[in-house]
């Protein structure tokens, strides 16, 4: 149900024929964990926030440096030094009281991922590394959670919705962020943001996408990015999309499935 107050603050939400007041209320009952408040969580959570998310999650066990502020763009210049969950959270109650939220103010491991994601009905992973975005998706397929996964890289960036514990409109099962990424790149070959350096503003596009696609999985509307990627290239301002399907020897929900818990992540 919503109030007054909330019916005038979403008002350009209710208006729009694919999203009403059941949409509206769909945002409001659904509740959503943002893996990192860094470059893509900062804008993720601040438009989830935005959209009327009724119980917002953030995990993060990091503090606020100067040189996050350069894409980071929900801290503040007063914030370097404190724990980002701590930040996020002031700036995410001053832009909309009426969210729940959820500081979780831990490193994202094999001994608390499904417990934290259980609690979710659709997580948003911005983290920085393949061993995270393996442990995320692998328990999010455990807990039976919707993932919208984004990945950022010097001037490209990519985005897909995984939800590998369900079945598509044809009745196959979907597939898992496995299948679109069988092994981790080896060890250092992958340079980190601060060795190669990350453009600003396309985190904020690909930040605010992931917040849009988490909406579209919540409210129901238009083409889930269930096995499809997106992919963007900022050098010339260019978009693919390329789809990819399950792969029967994929250790998740493949024809002979290994991986059963968490315990092979670290």
């Amino acid at each position: 149900m919503l109030t007054s107050e909330e019916l005038e603050r979403y008002a350009r939400h209710i208006v729009l024929r694919e999203v009403g007041g059941p949409g509206q209320a769909a945002l409001k009952a659904s509740r959503v964990l943002v893996i990192g408040a860094g470059g893509l969580g900062a804008p993720a959570l601040m438009y989830l926030a935005a959209a009327g998310i009724g119980t917002l999650g953030v995990v993060d066990d990091d503090a606020v440096s100067l040189s996050n502020l350069q894409r980071q763009i929900i801290h503040t210049t007063p914030d370097v030094g404190r724990a980002k969950v701590d930040s996020a959270g002031d700036r995410i109650r001053a832009l909309n009281p009426h969210v729940v939220l959820r500081t979780h103010a831990v490193r994202l491991d094999a001994a608390n991922a499904l417990d934290l994601i259980g609690n979710y009905d659709v997580v948003l992973d911005g983290s920085d590394n393949f061993a995270t975005r393996y442990l995320v998706s692998d328990a999010c397929y455990l807990a039976k959670t919707t993932l919208v996964a984004g990945a950022l890289g010097v001037f490209d960036a990519s985005l897909t919705t995984i939800r590998a514990h369900g079945v598509d409109a044809n009745g196959n099962i979907n597939p898992t962020y496995r299948c679109l990424f069988p092994e981790a790149p080896p060890p250092g070959t992958t340079p980190t943001c601060e060795e190669a350096g990350v453009l600003g503003a396309l985190a904020g596009v690909l930040g605010s996408m992931m917040a849009l696609e988490a909406i579209r999985e919540i409210v129901g509307f238009g083409e889930s990015l269930v096995g499809r990627l997106v992919m963007i290239d900022a050098r010339a301002m260019r978009f693919e999309t390329l789809r990819y399907a399950r792969d029967p020897s994929n250790p998740l929900n493949g024809d002979a499935p290994t991986i059963r818990d968490l315990r092979g992540h670290k």
